[in-house]
This record gives C-alpha cells, structure tokens and sequence, in this order.
C-alpha cells in the first residue's frame, strides 16, 4: 500500500504543481506503482485470487486513462509512458 509520502512524492513528479492530484498523468502513475506492488504480492502469493482480480480491474482503469490521454494529447501520452517504461 502506498503511503502519503510516496503519493505526494508521485504527484510532485508527474502533476503540474503540489495539489494536482486529479490530472490524468498523475492517476496513471499511481495506478502503475500500485500496479508494481500488486504484482510483487502475487509473486510470493500466487493464489490469491481476489488480489489478482483487483489488480486486473486496476490494469483496466490505466489502460482506459492511457487510452484517454493519448486522443487527447499525444505528446502527453508518450511521456507519460516513457516516464514510467509500462510500453515498449
């Protein structure tokens, strides 16, 4: 789980100023750590099937965000996933 310092930290790096914690870039970027966290738990864990389900949902919502961010700004998009390397 992610705590308030990485969050502010996550923000502070991917928003345009310290309280910009709904723009599009920042939400793919925290989805992703979480994303990352989930995925180490389910390494040691491979059973737990409802924490697999979540993380598909999680998967879900950042690829329809990504989706949303490129028709809207194509440079945005390609720094967003070049900042975070989740596309090759």
């Amino acid at each position: 789980m992610l705590n308030s310092s990485e969050k502010l930290k996550i923000i502070q790096e991917f928003g345009k100023n310290e309280k910009d914690s709904g723009s599009t870039a920042v939400q793919i970027a925290l989805l992703s750590t979480r994303i990352h966290l989930l995925q180490a738990h389910l390494e040691k864990f491979k059973k737990d099937f409802s924490t697999k389900r979540g993380l598909l949902k999680l998967v879900s919502t950042r690829k329809n965000l990504l989706n949303y961010l490129r028709r809207k700004s194509e440079a945005a998009y390609k720094d967003v996933i070049k900042r975070l390397g989740i596309r090759k």
